[in-house]
């Protein structure tokens, strides 16, 4: 359970050292209300610390979420991973896929990712990790914003989305249909958004505020992980996801077992429940 008041922190990882690509979101709630504030920076030192730091302030971070591919330890990943795997096997129609960590612009972003959580971990108050799928001491997590709406809306293949729009659609979808506000009231219930997403229009901010999201759902301890010891992606509550997404992943994670019977961790598992 969430306490009554509360702060996490999601970061849209850019890989521009000329542009300010990347992006942080600061998620407050209390009783009555949740508010959010970002910011962007670009991915150089010691521009990147200094905006995570300035955003973060002196508070305790419940959680920290990071749209970068993210391992136990934040080595080198290097490879084409489970979590990727079970986002694309099925799913790749509807909603996408992530990108692989094994191919240069994956292993850059891998790179950025990094530096990001380090970051965080050196210049924040950063909650102790408690969900079963934990990557570090810290409640740092891995997200994946087009993902984590995808599964989330209806019928994603209605928005006829392409690469390059897909994650915007997607945002704009789920502010039209409520979708952010349901989110919002099963985490914290009685409380409400204070500004609408909609007014975000950047590419880079309505990411870092879907990686807020992300980071709120593991704080609750309520969400959906696909991956195993190379990494973790954190998804939706379980009871929000709809039920297309729900028979691919199962699906998925039974193909996963296949290749790995003797893998330890499940490849799909949920806060409260059983991995498959």
């Amino acid at each position: 359970m969430l306490s009554s008041n509360g702060t996490v922190l999601g970061i849209d990882v850019g890989c521009s050292t000329q542009r300010r690509s990347s992006a942080v979101c600061r998620l407050d709630w209390d009783a009555r209300k949740v508010i959010w504030r970002v910011d962007r920076f670009r991915a150089l030192e010691p521009e990147r610390s200094s905006a995570i730091a300035a955003m973060a302030g002196n508070v305790r971070l419940a959680c920290a979420a990071f749209d970068g591919p993210l391992r136990r330890g934040f080595k080198v990943i290097g490879r084409y991973r489970t979590a990727e795997r079970m986002l694309t096997r099925r799913l790749r129609p509807r909603i996408g896929k992530p990108g692989a960590s094994n191919v240069p612009v994956g292993m850059l972003l891998n790179a950025h990712a990094n530096a990001c959580a380090i970051a965080v971990l050196r210049h924040c108050d950063v909650a102790l990790a408690t969900h079963a799928t934990r990557i570090d001491d810290k409640a740092v997590v891995e997200a994946f914003p087009s993902s984590f709406l995808g599964v989330l809306i209806d019928d994603p293949s209605m928005l006829a989305a392409r690469r390059h729009n897909r994650s915007d659609l997607f945002f704009l979808h789920c502010c039209e249909r409520g979708i952010f506000d349901r989110l919002i009231d099963h985490l914290l219930p009685r409380r409400t958004l204070v500004q609408c997403p909609d007014a975000l229009t950047d590419h880079d901010e309505r990411a870092a505020f879907v990686c807020g999201l992300t980071a709120l759902c593991v704080a609750a301890d309520d969400h959906t992980a696909v991956g195993d010891h190379d990494g973790w992606i954190i998804l939706p509550p379980y009871a929000l996801v709809q039920p297309w997404a729900k028979d691919d992943l199962e699906a998925n994670a039974a193909a996963e077992a296949l290749r790995s019977p003797c893998g330890g961790l499940s490849a799909f598992s949920t806060a409260g429940r059983p991995g498959v």
